[in-house]
């Protein structure tokens, strides 16, 4: 399958965690920046909610320099968001403007891979069309 793009990202844990949790904007932060399933996802695993909400955050960064957008006018950060397959592989779901940008670019799949360590996040992000 041809590929469409790539794009890979490093979050610092420690950065998204003091995002999340300063007190005056903590909580717009989260709204801005991650969909109710991910809020849902990444706050109930509990003292490990920071590495994933990092890992997301590298995802949608990846997901669009994968597009080659930019997040502001060309792509907002809700319109990327990481779910999970049914048997547990973690994937992206484009809405809004990503969705349409990766259908004028002929996207038939995109593939996520995430991991993490204790200081830090990757996601990397492949998309392909069909032949």
């Amino acid at each position: 399958m041809p590929i469409v793009g790539t794009g890979i990202d490093l979050a610092e844990i420690a950065r998204v965690r003091a995002a999340l949790d300063e007190p005056k904007t903590g909580a717009r932060f989260k709204a801005r920046v991650f969909t109710t399933g991910e809020q849902a996802y990444c706050d109930a695993r509990g003292p490990g909610q920071y590495e994933s909400y990092a890992a997301r955050f590298a995802a949608k960064e990846a997901t669009m320099k994968a597009l080659g957008l930019g997040w502001g006018a060309q792509m907002g950060w809700l319109d990327v968001e990481v779910v999970r397959e049914p048997d547990g592989r973690p994937t992206i779901t484009l809405h809004g403007k990503g969705a349409a940008a990766a259908a004028a670019a002929g996207v038939a799949r995109v593939h996520l891979a995430l991991t993490h360590t204790r200081d830090l996040a990757v996601a990397q992000v492949v998309l392909e069309r069909d032949a």
